[in-house]
């Protein structure tokens, strides 16, 4: 009710105001910038997570099924090489589809998921409490590009980080290697980190996997412009812009782009902002790592890869890492 009176009333009551001041700055800046581009983190509203989830079961997103299966048939190395009574910390935890997999093999002693949709989170948490009763569950609302303070009940806990989907793929290489880095520092010298990387195929496999013929990876990006809109106060058109997914062979990345269909004019929070048609908006890269590259990414963030998995076709790397002290000579 106060709301409503706020906003029908004397007073004066903004959206913008009430949203995330990262999301605001991040957006303002992105759209400023030359050439526009917005952080694919922004993507995760609960409206973004429930769209994500569906294109990990779409037939051209291969991903997800490929890095599940890989977890399936590993299951009895990833038992033998996790340390004991270990806390799995899940960075951008999702729907948590892959982590029961995780759990059932090495039997952890508790389970942080963190993830930056908070609604979305505390539901997967609850539906991964009923699955493992006997699992303590310590779900963290954060954006892990940002410091995370891990729950106190484990910090005493060895830790096993765990950080599926090629996520990494989505940074900058400058991005990857300091969030590995923070990694490195939140889990703490000793710990391990299990993490998928995609690796560099045919363009013919990578774009339809961005960019599927039922449309749901187009929703999922013109849904930013949605939450602009609804939580900045935006006036975008929709109807102007339209999704496109590219292979960038230079960068070895697919690039996401919302495209101007024609000249735009519109404001979010109060600024305004023209684009000409076929300007386009940067929202997301991913970034595809053969086997040396990987390992020279995760040697730079402070991990040492101790053992790799890929499916039979070379699609898709588990690669376990440790944090092993740093050494100031090769």
């Amino acid at each position: 009710m106060l709301k409503q009176e706020l906003e029908d009333g004397p007073f004066s009551f903004h959206r913008a105001s009430l949203a995330d001041p990262h999301f605001r700055a991040d957006v303002l800046a992105g759209l400023a910038a030359s050439p526009r581009a917005i952080p694919a983190r922004w993507f995760y509203d609960r409206r973004g997570s429930e769209l994500f989830e569906a294109i990990t079961e779409l037939p051209e997103y291969y991903p997800t099924r490929t890095e599940t299966a890989l977890l399936e048939s590993i299951a009895g190395d990833l038992a033998a090489l996790a340390a004991p009574d270990a806390a799995v910390v899940e960075f951008g935890s999702g729907s948590s589809v892959k982590t029961p997999r995780l759990l059932r093999a090495i039997e952890p002693a508790a389970y942080v998921p963190i993830d930056i949709s908070g609604e979305f989170l505390r539901h997967s948490a609850a539906q991964l409490s009923q699955a493992f009763p006997g699992l303590p569950v310590y779900p963290v609302e954060a954006d892990f590009l940002r410091p995370v303070p891990l729950p106190e009940q484990v910090a005493k806990m060895p830790k096993l980080g765990f950080f599926p989907g090629s996520t990494i793929g989505n940074m900058n290489a400058w991005h990857a290697i300091d969030l590995l880095r923070a990694m490195r520092e939140w889990l703490g010298e000793g710990a391990r980190l299990l993490i998928g990387m995609d690796r560099v195929k045919s363009p013919e496999i990578l774009v339809p996997a961005y960019d599927d013929a039922s449309g749901v990876t187009a929703a999922f990006n013109l849904n930013l412009l949605e939450r602009i809109n609804r939580e900045l106060d935006g006036t975008i058109p929709m109807d102007a812009f339209r999704h496109r997914a590219i292979w960038n062979a230079d960068y070895a990345r697919i690039e996401m782009h919302l495209e101007a269909q024609r000249d735009v004019d519109f404001s979010v929070a109060g600024r305004p902002f023209h684009l000409r048609a076929g300007e386009t908006i940067h929202t997301e890269n991913s970034h595809k790592y053969g086997p040396n590259g990987a390992r020279q990414l995760l040697r730079a963030g402070g991990w040492t890869p101790i053992e790799q998995w890929t499916d039979e076709k070379d699609w898709f790397a588990l690669i376990l890492c440790e944090a092993q002290p740093l050494r100031r000579a090769p």
